[in-house]
């Protein structure tokens, strides 16, 4: 029988789930063993997962699961260094380079485990099956129109925290545009999940949108465009070939640019085309101020989701919940396509 242990996620402020009690009903119905973690922190409660037939297990007791689980999670891992003996199924960030991801990888190589990174579940086109891209680029519009205001006025973004839904979220845009000259936004990515959730964000309140895509970037640089416009949002998954959008010279360079919103977010990438900042922002400091006058803010928050924790959760789940419907037939499909890609990298970890 299939074990699908779905573990609390352990890191602070970190309330997404990757299945919905409907989720586990379906998955229980098909013959599936599922075991879900007690968590304080989880946008969903518990007791519905119990009652669709799922089997409570202590916070963070992943590590002494039965051999035979598949760990199921969606943000990072406990930096413990400790060898990973399991299948995992979560978002690794271990493929472009970075260095925190060639140490997961030496340790599902000393543990034997397997990593189905979640951000390569993909289809037979290569598009991935389930992402949070919508509700990440509509919070990172709306967080970086925050630092926007803030900065307008004089200030720095404040700490940000959950909103209680998306109108909250947007209430609290608006209100920091208030009374303000409305900034030109441009948006490279536009027609993908991100791009179209940032430019759903801004429409709604107001700033000049413009949409690049693919079409618009393909000349390879330079992009003074970008300069041109007091808020970027890049919303494009840095990638061999991924252009510089933003090379380090510009906080230097003459500019209206006033915010970056990187929202894909991937600073220590070898690929990130931001070069004017080094590391990711949070919760408690959004942004990242990489120039004085005029001043320039840089928004890299890597869990811009869970900002929404309950919408974003219910949209991925509802993406991924056919894929985890095939757990039984991992040798086929994207789980089969995913292990490849994680098989390419641990050799080459190893060589």
């Amino acid at each position: 029988m299939t074990h699908l242990w779905i573990r609390a996620e352990q890191r602070p402020q970190e309330e997404r789930v990757g299945i919905t009690p409907e989720g586990v009903r379906a998955l229980v119905g098909s013959g599936y063993r599922v075991t879900i973690e007690e968590s304080l922190q989880r946008a969903l409660p518990l007791g519905p997962y119990l009652g669709a037939g799922a089997r409570a297990a202590a916070f963070a007791s992943w590590p002494d699961a039965p051999d035979d689980a598949i760990i199921f999670g969606l943000k990072e891992l406990p930096a413990d260094g400790t060898p990973l003996r399991h299948r995992h199924i979560f978002f690794g960030h271990a493929f472009k380079g970075q260095p925190a991801g060639q140490v997961l990888l030496a340790r599902f190589r000393a543990g034997g485990g397997v990593l189905h990174d979640l951000e390569y579940l993909t289809d037979e086109q290569g598009r991935r099956v389930a992402a949070f891209g919508y509700w990440a680029g509509y919070a990172g519009a709306a967080v970086s129109l925050l630092a926007y205001g803030a900065q307008a006025r004089g200030g720095i973004c404040a700490p940000v925290a959950r909103f209680a839904d998306q109108a909250a979220l947007r209430a609290a845009a608006a209100q920091a545009l208030e009374g303000l000259e409305l900034p030109r936004a441009l948006i490279i990515g536009a027609l993908g999940r991100v791009g179209r959730g940032a430019g759903d964000l801004c429409r709604a309140l107001g700033p000049a949108v413009t949409e690049w895509d693919m079409a618009e970037t393909a000349h390879g640089g330079p992009f003074p465009e970008v300069l041109a416009h007091e808020v970027f949002l890049n919303c494009i998954l840095a990638r061999p070939g991924t252009p510089v959008f933003v090379p380090a010279e510009a906080a230097r360079a003459p500019r209206a640019l006033r915010i970056i919103g990187d929202i894909a977010c991937d600073p220590d990438s070898d690929f990130s085309p931001i070069k004017v900042y080094d590391r990711v922002t949070d919760w408690a400091r959004p942004v990242l101020r990489v120039a004085g006058q005029p001043p320039l803010d840089v928004m890299a928050i890597d869990n811009l989701p869970s900002l929404l924790p309950v919408e974003s959760s219910q949209d991925f789940a509802a993406q991924l919940l056919p894929h985890l419907l095939t757990l039984d037939r991992m040798e086929e499909g994207v789980w089969a396509r995913a292990r490849a890609e994680f098989e390419r990298h641990i050799n080459e970890v190893t060589r």
